[in-house]
Formats: structure tokens, sequence, C-alpha cells
């Protein structure tokens, strides 16, 4: 028997899951508080007690892969280090004059997040590199020097190198690095022309500056870790998910951390895509929801949907293209997530209106839900549901954490109903379907924003609280099926063991489409490869290994941003088509007589791993522990209060059973409500049909 453990490490606002897996499967998983102060020990305080529990020996771990919030918190909570940035004479002030883009039209009173280099630490050399790449100024070293004798002084601990026009020659670039290195070894050091070698100014010195301003601290974070597992002599390698899907290695990440910025919620998604691909379910709408947040989006045709820029430190995003510039602007891969304010942790409250309302603002893990008895005095979402009688009132993960029911309604009858002149149940139900209403926000932003319908697709629900209101939002949007994975609480731990090894590299063209013949773009694309190659130690011929998949970035002549079109034919009359159906799609039109630019071509190679996993079958799991069959729970005024069956996984069975359905499991609850009605299938899913709610 294969006894090599692989390890999958997602860090939430909540909670850091981990899980066990060998080659005959899941072996055995957890949850603990995480760590806000040093996420690392959360890490190792949950992988301490597997090997415990489990009595496996430090040297089966194989490998363990692992998503973070280390760099986003860097940057939600200004806590990066402290950076510099050297640019051309003129282009000192770019990180502040971003987009001129205002997030909230009519607020006279918003103010754009702070650059994360202050202006006297921007510093401007004497050097010019035109459009096509020619030197017009040589470099003044004597600039460069002074630039980083004032940033040496000033303490900076990381440097980000940003010069115009370098995406089309690194030359000055890469000599002021040289420079740096000489003076300052144990300086960080990001050149724009290896972090983003594309167009746009703004974007460009935005990436190279955030990831100039976390490298350190994940660097320092990494460290920590692979010291604790020393300690234990754990060799397995570390790999960290990136925000695009696939996985890099852990120096890489410490490298270009911008790269997995958005880990964790895309290891869910690819987590669905896995079960989705294996299910032939092709187009698929996933909703990630834990304690803090509610995350969406979508699968179609197969395939995860992505988009190239997206913002970080800017709140609660609906991916709304119109409404960007409250965060820092990142140009690097990522999956295509909305994400709102909707969590078991959310708070609720009235506005000075009397108007109920959830969120965006959390409990999180310190002092959580008033119901853990940890110190909360806030009602919030989790404790609605409690008081509605959809989850356990006395405990959650399968006992571990105990719940205290009577001080969660002594709450929401003093803060909410009481107020309201509204029953404690009638308030906690209002709770919820705001909740419910915020959640399909985010959908929304994925699918009809994109062109499409919810009602065209399945929804996958996982996370803490997904489950629990998944059926109710599939309502809301017209969709007729939910279905609730295995292990849905731990979902995007599972999801990082089923991610391969993958890359990615871009190179700006800008040129007009009618001008570029199909051997140049082959040409290009293989220049592109090549470098991949390389940097994944690939051998041979490049085109014979892994999964390669070619893009190019393409827009009407006169439009600000581009369509990024996955290319099976290199021909431009092909690439014209493609990109004119993306947009009529998306957008509602095309415009077949004006020009077409490329702008950028893209390359991405898969390298699928040996042992990777792959969904099929029941697995075992921890039993809820025995208690009442039944328990009563409210479902408004049509339905009102229902004595629902309480039943585990196994016990649901794979004839369709009809709602009200309470379905415990260690690590969430599954709310099935009248009119809708569940079984579980081949992959031992929930499979959740929606009817209408009864009149």
């Amino acid at each position: 028997m294969d006894s090599a453990l692989r390890v999958g490490v997602d860090i939430g606002g909540t909670f850091t899951d981990l899980v066990f897996m060998d080659a005959q499967g899941l072996r055995a998983w957890t949850k603990v508080s995480s760590t806000t102060d040093d996420f690392a020990q959360g890490i190792v305080q949950g992988f301490d007690a597997l090997v415990r529990d489990t009595g496996a020996a430090h040297g089966d771990i194989r490998e363990v892969i692992h998503a973070t919030t280390i760099a986003t918190n860097a940057i939600l909570e200004a806590k990066g280090a402290p950076t510099g940035l050297i640019t051309s004479v003129g282009f000192r002030d770019v990180l502040e004059i971003r987009r001129l883009r205002m997030p909230r039209l009519y607020d006279l009173h918003w103010e754009p997040p702070p650059p994360l280099v202050p202006r006297a630490l921007r510093r401007e050399v004497d050097e010019r590199i035109d459009t096509h790449g020619e030197v017009v100024r040589e470099l003044d070293e004597a600039s460069v020097h002074a630039a980083l004798d004032h940033l040496l002084n000033a303490g900076v601990r990381s440097i980000a190198v940003c010069l115009i026009n370098a995406y089309r020659n690194a030359e000055h670039e890469e000599r002021i690095g040289a420079l740096l290195q000489a003076a300052a070894p144990d300086v960080f050091v990001s050149l724009s022309s290896r972090v983003l070698p594309e167009i746009r100014e703004y974007e460009r010195t935005s990436t190279t500056v955030i990831n100039a301003y976390i490298a350190p601290v994940m660097r320092s974070y990494l460290q920590r870790l692979d010291d604790a597992f020393a300690e234990r002599q754990v060799g397995a390698p570390v790999y960290m998910m990136q925000s695009g899907g696939g996985m890099m290695g852990a120096a890489k990440a410490a490298e270009q951390p911008i790269h997995v910025i958005e880990s964790g919620p895309a290891a869910g998604v690819m987590g669905a895509l896995s079960l989705a691909n294996a299910m032939e379910a092709a187009n698929a709408i996933t909703l990630d929801m834990g304690g803090t947040t509610a995350k969406a989006s979508v699968i179609e045709d197969g395939r995860i949907t992505r988009t190239n820029d997206y913002e970080v430190g800017g709140g609660i995003s609906l991916s709304a293209r119109l409404q960007r510039g409250a965060g820092y602007a990142l140009r690097v891969p990522a999956i295509d997530i909305a994400e709102v304010g909707a969590g078991g942790g959310s708070v609720a409250w009235i506005d000075p209106a009397g108007g109920l309302r959830v969120g965006p603002h959390s409990a999180g893990a310190e002092p959580g839900p008033v119901c853990y008895a940890q110190g909360g005095s806030e009602p919030t979402l989790t404790d609605a549901n409690v008081a509605l009688g959809y989850l356990n009132p006395t405990h959650f993960l399968g006992g571990e954490l105990p719940i205290d029911a009577a001080r969660a309604r002594a709450t929401l009858e003093e803060k909410l109903a009481a107020p309201l002149g509204l029953s404690v149940e009638e308030a906690a139900l209002g709770i919820h379907r705001i909740a419910v209403s915020h959640m399909s926000r985010a959908v929304r932003a994925v699918t009809v924003e994109r062109g499409r319908s919810p009602a065209d697709f399945v929804l996958f629900a996982f996370g803490g609280s997904g489950p629990l209101h998944a059926a109710e939002m599939a309502r809301e949007l017209g969709v007729r099926q939910v279905v609730v994975p295995p292990f849905p609480g731990l979902f995007s731990s599972l999801g990082l063991l089923c991610v391969d090894v993958s890359q990615h590299a871009v190179q700006t063209v800008l040129l007009p489409l009618d001008t570029v013949s199909e051997e140049e773009v082959n040409r290009q694309y293989g220049e592109l490869e090549s470098r991949l190659a390389g940097e994944l130690g690939v051998d041979g011929d490049v085109r014979q290994q892994g999964e390669w998949q070619r893009f190019a970035d393409l827009r009407y002549a006169g439009q600000s941003f581009e369509l990024t079109i996955p290319l099976r034919e290199l021909r431009p009359e092909q690439m014209r088509e493609a990109f004119e159906r993306e947009h009529e799609r998306t957008y509602g039109h095309k415009a077949p007589d004006d020009p077409v630019e490329l702008v950028n071509l893209r390359v991405e190679v898969t390298l699928p791993r040996e042992g990777a996993h792959r969904w099929g079958g029941a697995a075992a799991r921890k039993s809820a522990p025995q208690g009442p069959r039944e328990r009563l729970a409210y479902f408004g005024a049509a339905s009102g209060e229902r004595a629902a069956p309480l039943l585990t996984r196994d016990e649901l069975g794979t004839a369709a059973r009809p709602g009200p359905l309470v379905i415990e499991e260690y690590d969430t609850t599954i709310l099935v409500p009248p009119g809708c009605s569940a079984k579980r299938d081949a992959w031992d899913n929930v499979v959740i049909d929606v009817g209408e709610e009864p009149a």
C-alpha cells in the first residue's frame, strides 16, 4: 500500500483547513481557527494534530500544497515591506494619477487608497527608450546611484524598477537591477520587464510595486513555515496555489507573490472544475461561502474563466469593469471571481433609516458570532441561522465547537427584532434572505453581466456556509439544480490536491491585426513557449510535453481594453472571427467594418502531475454526533415552522427525498427547503432539485 501523503492547506478568514490524502483517497482532515498574528502557527497546530491522529510518519509527507491570505492581508493592513520605486524622468507620479476612475461617482468625500510607495520614496533616473524599443537616451548611471543612495538611506527593504517602454527593451532595467544587487544584495528587487512585460504604464508600475511590497513578507512567512517543517523533519516540497489556477513552487512564489494573492478562492474553483469534468457537467457556477465572504465564478464548456486584470485592497468586489479604482491594480492572470461581503460571520445591523442590513463587516475569527460564546456581541448571519433552526443549536464541527443558542436569540431580540417590531424568527429570516440576495449579486456579476443566463448552469455550493444558502439562492437566480460536493467545508483544501503545475508568459505586440502574418505570430509564440520551458526545466520538443494553450488579447482600434481569446487557428482572419464572436456574446454587438488590434500574445502550459486527486465514489468521513432525528425550523410565512428531518449524507440515499431536510456534516450543514428535493449521486454529491417556494 502506498503510504505517501499529500497535504492541502487553505487559510481562510475564520478557519485554516488541512487535509491529508494518500493513494486510497482522503485519509484525515481538520479545521483550526486561523491564527491571524502568525498564520504559520495555525498550519503547524493542524498539521501536528493530523500527524498525531493518523500515526503517520513525517517522512510519509510527499508534498504540501498551500493557499494563503498572507499577501492579501499585507496589502489590506498596509503591512508590506518599506518599498521604493525607481522610474523614468517624468513618471514619478503614475501611482497617484492612476486611471482617474471613481468607483463612487457621487461620493464627494471618496479618496483613493494611498500609494504603496510614498512620493519621497519614488525616484527618477535619466534615460529613455521609445515605443519600438530603441534607445533614445542612454541610462545615466549617476542618477541611478543618487536614487539608490536616497532609497537605501531611507531604509527601504524592497525596490521596484519600472521604466517607460521597458516591456519593449529591458536593457536599462536589467542594468539598474545589477547596480542594485551590487550595492545592496539584501534588498529585494522587482523589475517590471520580468514581472509584467506588457503595455500600460500604470498597470505595469502598480503590479511591479505590489510585487515588491509583499515579496519580503511572503519570503519571511514561507521561511517560518519551512523552519517549522524542518523541525519536524518534513522534507517535502511546498507548492503554492496560483490565482489563475495551477500551482507553482514556493521559491517562485516568494519571487513573484503577485501570482498567489487570490490563491484561496482559486483552489475551490479548481476543485469544482475537477469534479464537474468528472461528472461531465460542462457549465457550472461555483459558490464558495465561508465566514467572511461569498465568492462566485463560472466554469463554461469545461474550462474556468479568467481575467487578466483586477484590483486588490479595494474592499468587496463585484468585478464591475466600470466601478474600478477603489484598490491597487494588478495585471496578472486570475480566475474571474466576484466577491461580496456575505459570510457566516457577517454582522446584521440597522441603518439610520431603520432598514435591516447584513455585512459587509464581519465578526471574523475573533470574536466570531455571538453563539460561539467567544466574546462576540453583534448578531451575525450564523446567529440568525441558529435561531431559525437551520444550524445545530448545541455544537458545530462534529461537537468540537459548542454553541450557545440562547445567547444568540437574546442578542437578535435586543438589537434587531425588538427595534424592528418583529419576532426573533422573522428578523432572523430577514437576515438569511438579505444574505442570499447579496450572494446572488456575485453570481449575476459573473453570469448576467457577462452575457450568460444563470439558468443554463448547475450551481456547485461549498465552503462552510455555502450549502446552507445555496437552494434559496438558486431559486432567486432561476437555477434548477444545486450540487453540494463531499467535504464542502474543506473543499478548497481538496481543490489544492486536484491541481497541476502551470505557468504562463505574455508579450506585448500592439499591431493592427491585418498587418500580422501567421508565420510571425507562430514565431513569437514559439519564443514564449521556449521561455516557459526553460523556467520549468522542460527538455526536448516543448510542444510534446504538457498541455499548451495559446491566447491573444484583441480589441477594436480605439478601445481601451481587450478581450482574451483562446486560439485554435493563427490565421488573422480566424483570430478576428473568434474575437468578434466573443465581443458580441459579452457586449451584445460587434463592428465588422472596424479594424482590430492584436495587443498581447499569451501562452500557458500545464504539466499533469501523477497523484493529483480525481473524484469518484463515496468517501469515508467523520460521523455527525448522534442526537435528535428532527428539528423545528422556520421557513417564512408560507411554510411556517416545520419539523425538518435531520440526516447524514450517507442516510440521504440515492432516491430523491422532499424537503424540508437538514443534512448535518462535520464541516457544514446542507439545507433543503420546502418545495425542493435531494438525493446522493454516484460521486457522493448531495444533488438538490430546486422547486418553487410554496405559496
